[in-house]
């Protein structure tokens, strides 16, 4: 998955995170990057097919423990506030479950999500990391523990309306499949 995930990823950041001018070129106003298949062939050209790969370890380090937490999580609250055991949850209990799940899985994963978009982004400019355990304790050691929780507020805030929605689509689709089966 992360052999796929993580070249998919990279374009994403340096794209949200574009702020370097195309060098080379009269037009200095334009951003160095001009869509994801460029912005693709332009990582790959100048580091290396390995360039793809910036931050892949921590990427892996964050949905392992992020996806297990999430289906853990839905599946939990939906067993405890289920009042029939075995049977499917009722929606507001898929939507409460579905929503807590999201906002837990994002607060066991913004701590790697961070290192993982540092990695990415370094050498965009100027590079500050020799590898992930160095972007791990400079981070810390300049900004604090807190630093790997930069924005785990928003992204809870938006876990929750998100992944009541994909739970309860989630939990439609298994419905029409049983009754179709």
């Amino acid at each position: 998955m992360v052999s796929v995930m993580s070249p998919a990823d990279i374009v994403k950041v340096r794209l949200q995170c574009q702020t370097q001018l195309y060098q080379g070129s009269d037009l200095k106003s334009r951003p160095k990057y001009h869509g994801p298949v460029h912005c693709l062939f332009t990582i790959a050209r100048e580091e290396g097919m390995l360039g793809l790969y910036k931050g892949a370890g921590a990427l892996a380090l964050r949905d392992g423990p992020s996806f297990a937490t999430y289906f853990l999580v839905y599946n939990t609250v939906c067993d405890w506030l289920s009042l029939e055991k075995n049977a499917q949850p009722e929606w507001k209990v898929v939507m409460l479950a579905g929503g807590i799940a999201g906002m837990c899985a994002w607060s066991v994963g913004t701590p790697m999500d961070v290192i993982k978009a540092r990695l990415q982004t370094d050498g965009m400019g100027k590079k500050h990391y020799r590898g992930f355990l160095h972007c791990i304790t400079k981070s810390i050691r300049t900004e604090g523990p807190g630093v790997l929780f930069k924005g785990l507020t928003l992204n809870c805030v938006r876990a929750f309306p998100v992944n009541m929605a994909v739970f309860a689509m989630y939990e439609l689709v298994i419905r029409l499949l049983r009754t179709n089966s």
